[in-house]
């Protein structure tokens, strides 16, 4: 146990307004500080933090407490190991003793993050050790690192022989459920034991902003056909999309400069931190995110982003604009010269080089799309400036504060005076149209986030859950058994199995014909919505991203990818063909589109006749005009060849099944 003293030497020692901002942006307000609740979501701030006693209150939510409390609750670890990390923070000896039992969760906490260590240790000797990691020192050597560089970030060397990690971490003792834990080992295929998952890569140890390892990304070394760089999966020490590479060494400097630097890669932050630009980050090998951009306004109030000037670079950066002002960021975009990056150039240019081109050329986020629209000549076509207008209005749409809108709408018309005469009152108008599309997107992804609830959620009442066979189940809910025990309309799983086997060029495709409406099966219609969703944020939609999301998306894998019967290779000799299912997968789309309106249409002509036998006059009327149309519409598409209800796509698809996001764009989507 550590003693009553110890415990009071380490508060005395612990400055509680340093350790909160390590997770709450404050500002002094009196002789204490307010800042943003960590403990819950809210837009004034009503968090304290005193100084003087030394502990924090939310007038909020009622949380309060002292440093050792705070420590606890943001790292999820008990009271002792909170004491140990701020004793070591701060220069406090304690000798090791009997700890307090920490709880089960924390014990699997403190076990992952004890294992991560190891790891960062393990990779670090053999990068300085191991003759295999030769070609490691090379690539760092050639890109100017040093030891020193190794030292300060953790870089490391994963041997590739495949178990090298395990054993040693057996042999120091270390259970294997906390490396399977950390995801630093998995499951042998051949049933017992395991093996690395980090093999002959370059190693990068992801930290929290405390500065503990939590996770990995391995850079590839040679010109292997594999993935460039591989992350550590999610974890319980670990959500990617909340944490920014080099936050633990910028989060000081950042503070003191009031702005962040987003670049995209690991090596860009080591060189920049290295020529002195320390409030430098990386969005840790991901898309940035909500998550990752709250943890930046804790420390800055402006983000300068950085982006590859390749086409995925300028889609990453738009998108990244619009997260930055829905957080309530300055925003300002630096493009750095051609085939340039942010490594390249301050290794070629220098600091001071930088430093003025970032004060030159940095872009308010409504002058550099502009300007990118500009470059694209799109301000020159009558056509395409209303879009131009359109995409920056969606931009403003996510700023909170309602008089900031407004300032941009003001400067956005002044800017606009030198292409096309706007009335600043009809920007007005199209920013109010786009912030209602914005609110009804919002309300269908609520939607169907309640429907995928719906969908998971037992049935309270059914016999599997302690209820009596006669008892009719809740009318909202079905079971998981029950909803897979229905068999799903063939034309809409091979819609769904189109879309996330041939990538962006197929959904657009089939979605210039049909919509959600046409999907029968509950089921299949929020899947269909789901991909519509990641296909609009560029986000991968494919089988093997959906097979690792949870139930029902999985079993829908399964049931819209396999078949119960197909050709057999006996049957490809004897009759001298082989049968392939999507030789031409556009067909299959045509026919699959076909028998889904067709089905659609019937559905429809019985809720028809259904209203018609209660309805009376003008309604009545009206209803059979309906009636008619609808039976025009179903005549066409019985009666038609699909070849010619639906025209060939203007781009033609591989035969490749999707495993990454392709980049083609939806027509009228620039």
């Amino acid at each position: 146990m550590i003693s009553d003293d110890k415990k009071e030497e380490v508060r005395a020692a612990a400055d509680i307004v340093e350790v909160v901002q390590d997770y709450v942006k404050l500002k002094r307000s009196g002789s204490g500080f307010v800042g943003l609740c960590p403990y819950h979501d809210e837009k004034t701030p009503s968090f304290n933090v005193t100084p003087r006693l030394q502990i924090f209150k939310c007038f909020g939510c009622g949380e309060s407490g002292d440093v050792f409390k705070f420590v606890m609750d943001q790292e999820g670890v008990g009271f002792t190991e909170a004491v140990r990390q701020l004793a070591e923070r701060y220069g406090v000896f304690i000798p090791e003793d009997e700890n307090d039992v920490p709880s089960e969760t924390t014990q699997l906490r403190e076990g992952i993050l004890h294992a991560l260590k190891f790891a960062g240790v393990f990779y670090y000797r053999n990068l300085i050790e191991n003759p295999e990691a030769e070609k490691a020192r090379k690539y760092l050597q050639d890109r100017g690192y040093g030891r020193e560089v190794y030292k300060k970030f953790g870089l490391g060397y994963a041997p590739s022989g495949g178990e090298e990690l395990w054993k040693a971490a057996q042999n120091a003792g270390i259970d294997e459920q906390y490396l399977a834990e950390a995801d630093l080992i998995k499951p042998s295929n051949r049933g017992n034991g395991f093996y690395d998952s980090f093999r002959g890569r370059l190693m990068f140890p992801i930290f929290n902003p405390t500065g503990k390892v939590i996770a990995f990304a391995g850079r590839v070394l040679g010109q292997e056909k594999t993935a460039k760089y591989i992350n550590s999966s999610q974890t319980k020490v670990y959500n990617k999309s909340e944490v920014v590479y080099g936050v633990n060494f910028a989060k000081n400097e950042i503070r003191k400069h009031k702005e962040v630097i987003l670049v995209e890669g690991y090596t860009d932050v080591i060189t920049l931190m290295e020529h002195d630009i320390a409030n430098v980050v990386a969005s840790s090998g991901t898309s940035l995110t909500p998550g990752q951009m709250k943890i930046l306004h804790r420390y800055g109030e402006r983000i300068v982003m950085i982006y590859d000037s390749d086409d995925a670079g300028q889609t990453a950066m738009k998108r990244g604009i619009n997260i930055a002002l829905a957080e309530g960021m300055e925003v300002q975009l630096l493009e750095l010269p051609e085939n340039q990056d942010p490594d390249s150039f301050v290794k070629q240019f220098g600091k001071e080089s930088f430093e003025e081109l970032k004060k030159e050329e940095a872009l308010d986020f409504v002058d550099f799309l502009l300007h990118k629209a500009g470059d694209e000549g799109r301000l020159d076509k009558p056509t395409e400036t209303p879009k131009v207008i359109t995409e920056i209005l969606e931009s403003i749409a996510n700023i909170g504060d309602s008089i900031q809108r407004q300032v941009y709408v003001q400067y956005l018309h002044q800017k606009m005076q030198k292409f096309q005469k706007v009335k600043e009152t009809d920007l007005y108008e199209q920013l109010e149209r786009v912030m209602n599309d914005k609110r009804w997107e919002e309300k269908r992804a609520q939607k169907r986030e309640e429907a995928r609830q719906r969908i998971n959620e037992p049935v309270e009442n059914s016999p599997i859950n302690g209820g009596t066979n006669d008892e009719p189940p809740h009318p909202g809910f079905r079971t998981e058994r029950a909803q897979s025990s229905r068999k799903k309309p063939h034309f809409e799983k091979e819609l769904i199995r189109l879309m996330i086997s041939y990538g962006r060029e197929m959904v657009e495709y089939i979605c210039s014909f049909t919509n959600s409406k046409l999907f029968e099966d509950e089921e299949l219609r929020m899947f269909y919505e789901d991909i519509i969703e990641r296909y609009k944020k560029e986000e991968d939609f494919s089988i093997k991203l959906y097979s690792g999301e949870s139930e029902p998306f999985p079993r829908l894998v399964g049931d819209v990818t396999l078949e119960q019967h197909s050709a057999s290779e006996r049957h490809a000799e004897i009759v001298g063909l082989k049968y392939e299912k999507d030789k031409n997968p556009y067909k299959t789309a045509k026919s699959s589109i076909r028998a889904s309106q067709i089905s659609f249409y019937r559905r429809k002509l019985n809720e028809l006749a259904d209203r018609i036998a209660t309805a009376e006059g003008d309604e009545r009327l009206k209803l059979m005009e309906r009636q008619k149309d609808v039976k025009s519409k179903l005549t066409r598409r019985e009666t038609s060849d699909p070849d010619d209800l639906y025209p060939d796509p203007e781009k033609g698809v591989s035969n490749e099944v999707n495993e990454k996001v392709f980049t083609y764009k939806m027509k009228g989507e620039e």
